[in-house]
């Protein structure tokens, strides 16, 4: 190995390229839990639900998960920085390996969302350390391969999850979807302990160094109350009912306590720096944009697929589907444009390509044949795949190794908070819609034997949907052009130590 290549992976604290091999294993092994997950459970829940009963809070399920895995997000990224990326990720693996036990014994709903949310403290470790020790281990010209593989791995799980789901639920037991992930988990843990090895220029050396633990609790209860409300708000109660209104106060209060408590903290868990560094703090602008964005088809294309086009529960999700597999390889092909023409005009090209696909959404016809909206998934994953690696890659390179664990999880929480958002913003709009049509938000209940009237109306309201969805991806590119500076200022390899 030559002399600086050595002295740049002593810099960034991981394995050299000999020894990656074992290592970029056990971080697919680890994203594939969180990925799986994801997708595994929603095809058992009415085998969940006629077990345990719990329909009307059954959402909890997803719900939260996610409120768990967005507010932990900064906080695991922060201890990573702090003491290193190996103890978060074993720590992180094995508190989600302990949800996944405990969400297999659970004895009724209330149990089973509680082992959730236990799983989603695991899962916001494994979100944020793995992309930040995926960084480490590759240079910049490499980055965008252990990137796409690790978006591969979302792929597959949104094919393969419903049916390992399916599967189980029919000839096995809905626990066994829990179950399943001890193996690969056991696997992801091994590996780690035994090849990933940080050195002494990076791991350890800020141990000393204390923990803001009031500012993490200000920041999951403050985020966790408002989304909460954001879940809750529209569904359970109104948007401006007592309930709502005493929730996003809180949550507000409770923001201005925490930037308090950060401001004069020796070690904030989001330093000041991730926003007044312009880079940073634009891409987290358009990531959570993204976020918005991708709510949109993510929870309509299936409704609309079976609603208004008749499809089965597979050929929607399949509709659907085709956009985890352009994703990464877009993704994958990436670094050969943002090498040439840099991150911000990568990204540029992919937003305004995803907009125009968008808003192609829009003018499709109404119960026209399924390959119309496959196709524009197809494209969609594209667009999308060139815009978000460049900005995630961009910005780890930017950053030295005692900050990209926090600058890299700040990205992820934003754009998981776009999602929640998008997601109450989107349920409002639909409802909205529906509420003035025959069978209003009720004839959802019944989506393949809807009349002609709830067809029409759904395809309307995922219309409006989408159209939200233009908006944001709008918003998106004013960012990367107003806001976002064209050259990313780089640190050269030895510096990023």
């Amino acid at each position: 190995m030559p002399q600086h290549q050595q002295a740049v992976l002593a810099g960034t604290g991981t394995s050299p390229p000999r020894g990656r091999g074992p290592v970029v294993a056990a971080l697919m092994l680890a994203m594939a839990l969180a990925a799986m997950d994801s997708t595994i459970i929603s095809t058992v829940v009415p085998q969940i639900v006629g077990d345990l009963g719990g329909f009307s809070v059954f959402s909890w399920l997803f719900s939260g998960y996610l409120l768990a895995v967005t507010v932990t997000l900064p906080v695991y990224g922060k201890l990573a920085d702090m003491f290193g990326r190996k103890p978060v990720l074993i720590s992180g693996i094995a508190l989600f390996l302990l949800g996944s036990l405990l969400c297999a014994g659970a004895w009724d709903m209330a149990s089973l969302i509680a082992f959730r949310v236990i799983q989603g403290l695991g899962g916001g470790a494994i979100q944020g350390t793995v992309q930040t020790v995926a960084a480490d281990l590759y240079a910049l010209r490499e980055r965008a391969k252990i990137q796409a593989a690790i978006s591969t791995v979302w792929a597959v799980s949104a094919i393969a999850g419903p049916l390992a789901g399916g599967l189980l639920a029919e000839y096995a037991d809905w626990r066994w979807i829990f179950l399943v992930n001890v193996p690969i988990g056991l696997m992801a843990l091994l590996l780690i302990a035994r090849h990933l090895r940080e050195s002494g220029s990076s791991a350890g050396t800020q141990t000393r160094r204390s923990v803001d633990w009031p500012g993490a609790l200000g920041l999951f209860v403050s985020g966790g109350v408002v989304l909460f409300a954001l879940v809750q708000g529209g569904v359970a109660w109104g948007w401006l009912s007592w309930q709502s209104l005493i929730l996003f106060g809180a949550g507000a209060a409770g923001a201005v306590v925490t930037v308090w408590i950060e401001r004069h903290a020796a070690e904030p868990i989001i330093p000041g720096w991730v926003w007044r560094r312009r880079v940073i703090a634009s891409v987290n602008l358009a990531l959570g944009a993204l976020g918005v964005v991708i709510i949109a088809p993510t929870v309509f294309m299936p409704i609309y697929g079976q609603t208004v086009l008749g499809l089965g529960p597979v050929q929607a999700g399949f509709v659907l589907s085709v956009m985890s597999l352009s994703w990464p390889m877009s993704a994958a092909f990436s670094n050969r444009v943002y090498m040439r023409i840099g991150f911000r005009d990568t990204a540029l090209i992919g937003i305004t390509a995803g907009t125009a696909i968008l808003l192609a959404l829009t003018l499709l016809p109404n119960g026209g044949p399924a390959w119309q909206p496959a196709l524009v998934m197809l494209l969609l994953g594209g667009a999308l795949g060139l815009f978000q690696l460049p900005l995630i890659v961009g910005v780890q390179s930017t950053v030295r190794w005692a900050e990209r664990g926090t600058a890299t999880s700040s990205i992820l929480f934003c754009r998981q908070v776009g999602q929640s958002v998008g997601a109450a913003v989107f349920g409002a709009v639909a409802n909205a819609a529906l509420s003035g049509t025959p069978g209003g938000v009720a004839g959802l209940r019944g989506l393949n034997g809807a009349s002609e009237a709830v067809r029409r109306a759904v395809g309307a309201a995922v219309n409006h949907v989408y159209v939200g969805a233009v908006l944001a991806a709008g918003v998106a590119v004013l960012v990367l052009v107003f806001v976002m500076p064209r050259r990313f200022p780089v640190l050269a390899e030895g510096d990023e130590g």
